[in-house]
């Protein structure tokens, strides 16, 4: 670094670099991994030289892996490890083992690696990034798609088995021990881990019984940090990672009451420090080898997307039970090479495991099959989104058995239960419609309620259901362009049923009302009611503040049905929701004075 005195100048240079950079990388949908990467080769020795001693740095942001770990041991409940046990522990160690061995095998016989640096290689670039992975299926909303669900898997025990590799990779580095130092090092591995686990099971809670008492955040945020830092540095000086001490103290307390608070205090810190991490490696990779040697870069990048993408095609379809195109997405989120990675890698370069030459190859691969990703992404996304499997649903549930209904409720999430229980209680028949098994299940538990699984998209499905019969058709679903579809379906072939949709939000209630729908919005008269109970709470009477939020709805609902006939023109909502917002301010003031004119003396 040009000052390395002035740690001032050193933080400013990384702080504008991660400002800049992966807001930027964010918009061209790159992710913040790839951003942290890019600003680190901006200002590393490469490009800018404003930061010239990566090693330096890379000392500091190793504790935003271990910060990371910390967290990843306070998800992983046993409770919450056991319900996933199939994916994670079945699904996920296939995938580790299977491209573990495949590229562990392309290294040891096609690049005439030692079968330790091999062994070292596969496991290695088999994880991939959870930052990385993560982000790109949460901006694209598919979390919760099944290939979505199993990459989270996948993920998550990718995660898991990186503390073991991490300790693993001192063992293959090929070090003379004798037997004594062995047994010696074993114990002392042995007690660091067995001071850990005890400390956490009979010391921490107590200690943050203590800590919480005091009432003062900045010492339950240094608590915080001394519980995941002192066991990492614990861990370290017996000789292991310290990323084992980290991962090690969070899932010893993954089940204590403070997991949440505890999360809360690092979260900070562990973005900051694994965002200069990643800024670290950045400034460390060799950017001159894209020059001198980029057609090996190019051929390595590339042969780790061909060999990784096709076997996570097949562990999703064989092991995960996925479809093709769900398969294919799988394979593309997780191509890539993983944060970890560059952990595992850097402790087998500075133990010999590998030259530094190695080093910088596999840095700027994982580095460009990150950035390649998104390219991959897009790609794929002009290729239709695969059909959701067949569900094994019970016959009884698709039977639409029963007399003619007066009512036909689609959806039975928390909206559809609360009016069927309030119908099946005036003893008015109904029908309700749900596509989530879980929620057919779930109502059907409570006696014999006419629940049954369909979507109300389909025409047949409506006709089964009776539909031409009811005299109301009440959509309750939480997808408010479901409601608006499956509005137009049932208005278009039953015109004279009266509809009443749920609505989101006031654009929803207006191509409702267009579709000759009642639309109620799903969360105003709850806020009316807690508007009611704030009032009161600040010194009105019960009268007053029911009359202010009598006065609120009637004038909300006058506005609602002027903007109806404007609501295609952002200027003009935007002018008459102005002009009422001063007409209710005036309407208030005038209560006001004539409650104060009624007041006695």
């Amino acid at each position: 670094m040009p000052h390395e005195g002035n740690l001032l100048q050193a933080a400013v240079v990384f702080l504008l670099a991660a400002v800049i950079t992966v807001p930027l990388a964010k918009r061209l949908q790159l992710g913040a991994v790839l951003g942290y990467l890019l600003a680190g080769v901006v200002i590393g020795p490469a490009v800018l030289g404003l930061a010239g001693n990566p090693q330096s740095v890379g000392q500091i942001s190793e504790l935003g892996v271990v910060l990371l770990l910390f967290i990843i041991g306070l998800e992983l409940s046993p409770r919450r490890l056991w319900v996933m046990r199939k994916s994670v522990f079945g699904v996920g160690l296939a995938q580790v083992l299977l491209t573990g061995v495949v590229i562990g095998a392309v290294a040891l016989l096609g690049f005439e690696q030692p079968l330790n640096a091999a062994v070292v290689l596969g496991l290695g670039l088999a994880l991939s990034s959870t930052a990385f992975g993560l982000q790109s299926l949460a901006e694209r909303k598919e979390l919760n798609s099944p290939h979505g669900r199993l990459a989270f898997s996948i993920l998550l025990f990718q995660d898991i088995a990186a503390i073991p590799l991490i300790a693993m990779v001192p063992l293959l580095a090929g070090v003379e021990h004798n037997a004594e130092n062995d047994l010696a090092h074993g114990l002392q591995i042995l007690g660091s881990i067995a001071i850990v686990v005890i400390g956490g099971r009979y010391l921490l809670r107590p200690v943050f019984r203590i800590v919480a008492k005091t009432g003062l955040q900045e010492v339950s945020t240094a608590t915080a940090l001394l519980v995941v830092i002192g066991t990492a540095w614990l861990m370290e000086l017996a000789g292991v990672s310290m990323a084992l001490g980290a991962f090690l103290a969070g899932l010893l307390l993954a089940d204590s009451e403070y997991r949440h608070e505890l999360e809360a205090q690092i979260e900070p810190f562990k973005g900051l420090l694994l965002g200069l991490f990643f800024i670290s490696v950045g400034m460390g990779t060799n950017i001159g080898l894209l020059f001198s040697a980029p057609v090996r870069v190019l051929e390595l990048t590339l042969l780790l997307i061909v060999l990784k993408l096709p076997l996570l095609y097949f562990v999703g379809r064989m092991a995960g039970g996925l479809g093709r195109e769900s398969a294919l997405r799988l394979g593309v989120v997780l191509a890539a090479g993983g944060e970890f990675a560059f952990v595992v890698f850097k402790i087998g370069r500075d133990r010999g495991l590998f030259e530094a030459g190695l080093y910088d190859l596999l840095v700027l691969t994982i580095t460009l099959s990150m950035a390649l990703t998104p390219l991959l992404l897009l790609a794929l996304s002009r290729l239709p989104k695969p059909k959701p499997a067949p569900l094994d649903v019970p016959e009884e549930y698709r039977d639409i058995v029963g007399d003619a209904p007066r009512v036909v409720i689609a959806g039975m999430g928390r909206m559809g239960q609360v009016i069927a229980r309030i119908l099946r209680a005036q003893k008015i028949s109904f029908v309700a419609l749900d596509t989530a098994v879980e929620s057919i299940e779930f109502s059907r538990s409570f006696g014999h309620v006419p629940v049954f699984y369909g979507d109300p998209l389909r025409p047949e499905i409506l006709r089964a259901a009776k539909v031409e019969q009811a005299e109301y058709f009440v959509i309750a679903t939480d997808d408010p362009e479901t409601n608006i579809k499956t509005t137009a379906l049932v208005r278009r072939l039953y015109p004279h049923i009266n509809i009443l949709a749920r609505a989101r939000n006031r654009q929803h209630v207006h191509r409702l009302v267009d579709l000759d729908a009642q639309a109620v919005r799903e969360t105003f008269h709850s806020a009316l009611e807690m508007s009611r109970r704030t009032l009161v709470g600040l010194g009105l009477s019960p009268a007053q503040a029911d009359a202010r939020v009598a006065r609120f709805k009637r004038h909300d609902e006058q506005l609602l049905e002027a903007q109806q006939r404007v609501y295609d023109d952002a200027a003009k909502v935007m002018q008459t929701a102005r002009e009422a917002r001063a007409e209710l301010e005036r309407l208030f003031e005038a209560d006001s004075q004539d409650e104060k004119e009624l007041r006695p003396d």
